[in-house]
């Protein structure tokens, strides 16, 4: 199969779990489809996609390949495999949680907070489209391939991890932006996750990477300027 063929059905593959199963796991929890705040994360998130699938397909369609290839049999490191069957779970249930939170009534979140944190995510959205930018090597795995450089530019210059810094800013706030305060209680576990992702990851960096030991002395911070 060409390069090209994969690229395609990667991407049909890819738009049939958003548009079919996606909403499904919205809605079905909520037992219901009046449900403002699943419509409006969806369409969020449907746009943002849109757009930054639309510029780097131009831009860099390598970068949509090295994203498309991704989940816990496509890691390498046994390590990596079963964080990725962890966050797989944990974000099942930022997904599934404030579905049932909405059809029970447990929380009362105001729709400032809800916009808020519909805002705070497109923000987040925002931090990885810069690290993809100036990163065509941001795969979904962790891996090093020939010639691959160390990117000092751009978020990078920040912090070492800005792809995860915007993610763990969707994570976190994905169940509010659905209505849902008991949805937070898979933050914890969230934030472990993906410490422990990065950490690993900086391991298998420095052991594979020509330059990133000196990169991280030189840049300090991990995930929050200023703090770690």
């Amino acid at each position: 199969m060409s390069q090209l063929a994969k690229l395609s059905r990667g991407t049909l593959l890819f738009g049939i779990r958003f548009f079919f199963v996606f909403p499904v796991l919205l809605f079905a929890p909520a037992g219901t489809v009046k449900y403002w705040q699943a419509w409006t994360i969806w369409s969020l998130f449907g746009v943002l996609m849109a757009l930054g699938g639309s510029y780097f397909a131009k831009r860099d369609p390598a970068l949509i390949q090295r994203r498309l290839h991704r989940g816990p049999v496509a890691e390498k490191e046994t390590s990596q495999k079963i964080i990725i069957v962890l966050l797989s779970v944990v974000i099942l249930a930022d997904l599934l949680v404030p579905g049932f939170d909405h059809r029970f009534g447990w929380s009362h979140v105001p729709t400032a907070l809800v916009i808020a944190a519909d805002l705070l995510i497109a923000a987040g959205f925002f931090v990885i489209f810069l690290t993809f930018h100036v990163n065509s090597f941001a795969a979904a795995t962790i891996d090093v391939e020939p010639n691959q450089p160390v990117v000092t530019t751009g978020p990078y210059r920040i912090v070492r991890h800005p792809m995860y810094a915007g993610v763990l800013v969707i994570l976190t706030l994905f169940p509010l932006a659905l209505g849902s305060y008991w949805g937070l209680l898979a933050a914890p576990f969230t934030y472990g996750l993906i410490v422990w992702r990065l950490l690993d990851e900086e391991r298998f960096l420095a052991r594979n990477l020509p330059g990133y030991e000196e990169y991280c002395r030189t840049t300090r911070y991990r995930l929050i300027p200023h703090a770690w």
